[in-house]
């Protein structure tokens, strides 16, 4: 049966449905305007170039490996640390491709061109090479890197400029797809936490990123990975979501992996068994957008990502549960209170927010993975 599921799954991410479907509910009403696109795209244009302050994370072990990080990185340097260096460039790319007339076009095509060039990206890869670096970044950031390439993917269709960005970055989005490829193959047990270490996030970014690029045999292992890791799971504990620090649901996110791995009607049977009925009490943890006392708290305020994560997942809940269209409704209801919540707390957050938030609300605001 899992091969059968995996075979089938695999048809429907590369090829598409054939199928007639039944109208799907609503998703919520908020869209993306070109003032707001113009906003939100602001905030990752204006860190991108901004070295300091900054979060390393990477492993030293002597003097010569004690340099700034836009010399280790000088592609992704900025924006605090280097996962949210790349999701800023992915937003910058995501607008372009959608809001090519924008004001800022012009400046944005200057910024990606200076990052995404060759001998930048050549010392990324060297510095990924170190073995000292094998886990860095890993699997959140090589999940962010992936939909960048995959952005460029699309966009390097209709764009000269996208092209060259792409080519560049192709060492770099080759080496990191082999070695999440690797880790994933030698992985046990996903990891389920609330942020960065999440296996199932990476996931839905690298599938992603194997479709855009038809690349069947990366694939296959995830979706192959996907189930084995969670195609047996039950009663997910909703009750203990959120931890005081997440920016991802561990529940819905393994919830809106599984959606793109398996049929439509063997998803709906499997969510009926993972989580609680959308309008039972148990469902209340991922009702409500959770309160977040300080804003300003570059910690606390994950907070107003997990609202972001939790709408998007919830909107993807709600097309693959097409058939179900009261329950899509409702859950289409709940991602637009958590929407809300979340927009009105960015221009709240400071530097430790805006350095990352403009780029989960793209994620959402733009349909991805809709």
């Amino acid at each position: 049966m899992v091969r059968l599921g995996l075979a089938l799954g695999l048809l429907l991410l590369l090829a598409g449905s054939c199928q007639k479907k039944p109208p799907v509910a609503r998703i919520p009403s908020l869209t993306l305007s070109e003032a707001q696109a113009s906003s939100l795209l602001r905030l990752s244009m204006d860190c991108v170039d901004k070295p300091w302050p900054n979060k390393p994370g990477h492993i030293l072990d002597g003097d010569e490996t004690l340099k700034p990080p836009s010399v280790l990185t000088p592609a992704f340097y900025g924006c605090f640390d280097w996962h949210s260096a790349v999701h800023g460039h992915w937003a910058m790319v995501r607008v372009l491709a959608l809001f090519p007339s924008l004001p800022e076009s012009s400046e944005l095509r200057v910024k990606l061109s200076a990052h995404l060039q060759p001998d930048r990206i050549a010392q990324e890869v060297a510095f990924f090479s170190a073995s000292r670096n094998r886990t860095f970044e890993r699997p959140y950031g090589i999940g962010w890197l992936l939909r960048l390439s995959a952005e460029l993917h699309s966009l390097a269709q209709r764009d000269e400029d996208a092209k060259r960005w792409l080519l560049a970055l192709r060492p770099l989005t080759e080496l990191l797809a082999q070695r999440l490829s690797e880790y994933l193959s030698r992985l046990t047990v996903p990891v389920r936490s609330g942020t960065h270490d999440n296996t199932a996030y990476a996931m839905i970014h690298a599938l992603d990123y194997a479709q855009a690029t038809q690349n069947e045999a990366f694939a296959r292992l995830l979706m192959e990975r996907a189930l084995t890791f969670y195609q047996a799971d039950r009663r997910c504990p909703v009750a203990y979501e959120p931890s005081g620090e997440d920016f991802i649901s561990p529940c819905l996110v393994e919830a809106d992996l599984m959606r793109r791995v398996m049929t439509q009607s063997d998803f709906a049977r499997w969510l009926q068994d993972f989580l609680p009925a959308v309008d039972s009490p148990a469902f209340d943890r991922l009702r409500a957008p959770v309160e977040v006392r300080d804003l300003r708290d570059p910690r606390i305020g994950h907070l107003i990502g997990l609202s972001f994560q939790r709408a998007a997942a919830l909107r993807g809940l709600a097309k693959a549960l097409s058939a179900q269209p009261d329950t899509a409704q409702k859950l289409s209801q709940i991602a637009d209170k958590h929407t809300r919540t979340a927009l009105a707390q960015i221009k709240e957050s400071g530097y430790g927010g805006t350095h990352w938030l403009a780029s989960f609300a793209l994620y959402l605001l733009t349909n991805v993975g809709l």
